[in-house]
């Protein structure tokens, strides 16, 4: 909980608290979760930190008010009350990226998801980089859809390397398409959530939507296109210098990876953390860094990477090279 201690000056009390403080009582009755308590001229809020940063707004609101009018009424708190939940659904229909298939608003949830958000407004190239459950997909995969309902792009490219985690593709059953498709599931889910059955079932019969393998890239020119790499840690330096120049006239890239999940071969380098590094001070590219902090998932999946993070510190692991350490997120230009 935190305290914030409001001094009320040259105020008649009893005018702006209202009888038997009536108007802190209405404040107070549109944020239970938070205690008001007024003492002499002293204002005292216990709360959360967002709360108390709008109930302070709601009472510097009043304070303007009566200062002009020289009177507050118990109509005119509610007033107050209400423009501020009216300014604070503004607010949330500015982040919103698109509405679900089943009416859920898709915003970002953390300020790192909010900066990729930011990014990708503003960038044509983006690499968002972190672990896994911090919505980088989920976020890219709404940005990219956004972009197509509104018209901005003509469709959307999403491709990963389909590279074996543990697991050989050869003994998979089915033909190739059955064999990547488990790869690129976590893209057809988020994809289930944002677009119609129908609607994504025409789109990507009509290619509209083309989800495949980065493989399937080579030698394409991608014009008015949204194009997102996922998993590219796992992709090799001329893959992924493949992949970004690929890009046409009026596209944009959104290259998402988690450094701490690279399944390539020992002595192969991760084209994703090569990328990092050659191409950290070119204008126009948008580097975002995911963390902890950002993970959306079950609470337990912050904690294992928390773990994981601090086993990294104490010791190397003897699997693996430890990747070199990510560029923080640079400011939105």
């Amino acid at each position: 909980m935190v305290e914030k201690v409001i001094t009320l000056d040259n105020v008649s009390l009893v005018d702006f608290l209202g009888v038997a403080n009536q108007n802190i009582n209405e404040i107070a009755s549109a944020f239970p979760q938070s205690k008001i308590i007024s003492r002499g001229n002293e204002i005292r809020i216990k709360g959360t930190a967002p709360e108390i940063m709008k109930i302070n707004d709601i009472l510097n609101a009043l304070l303007e008010h009566y200062n002009h009018f020289g009177r507050l009424t118990q109509e005119n708190v509610q007033s107050y009350i209400r423009r501020d939940e009216e300014r604070i659904e503004n607010e949330l229909l500015e982040d919103t990226i698109i509405y679900g298939t089943k009416g859920v608003i898709i915003k970002p949830k953390t300020v790192n998801q909010q900066k990729l958000v930011e990014a990708v407004r503003r960038h044509d190239l983006v690499f968002a980089v972190g672990p896994a459950g911090t919505g980088k997909t989920y976020i890219s995969v709404a940005m990219a859809v956004r972009a197509l309902k509104n018209k901005e792009v003509k469709k959307i490219i999403i491709t990963r390397p389909a590279v074996e985690a543990g697991e050989n593709l050869g003994f998979l059953p089915g033909d190739m398409k059955e064999k990547i498709d488990p790869y690129l599931r976590p893209i057809y889910d988020a994809l289930d959530d944002m677009v119609p059955a129908e609607k994504l079932k025409y789109y990507q019969e009509n290619r509209v939507i083309e989800i495949a393998p980065l493989a399937y890239m080579r030698g394409r020119t991608l014009h008015n296109a949204f194009i997102l790499l996922d998993e590219a840690q796992n992709t090799t330096p001329m893959q992924i210098k493949m992949f970004l120049t690929r890009m046409g006239p009026n596209s944009k890239a959104i290259i998402t990876g988690d450094a701490s999940q690279v399944d390539l071969p020992r002595q192969q380098k991760s084209g994703l953390l090569e990328a990092l590094h050659i191409l950290k001070d070119v204008k126009g590219i948008s580097f975002v860094h995911l963390d902890g902090e950002d993970v959306v998932r079950h609470r337990l999946v912050k904690r294992i990477i928390e773990a994981y993070d601090r086993a990294a510190e104490g010791q190397d692991n003897p699997e693996k090279p430890r990747p070199k350490p990510l560029p923080k997120s640079t400011p939105v230009e």
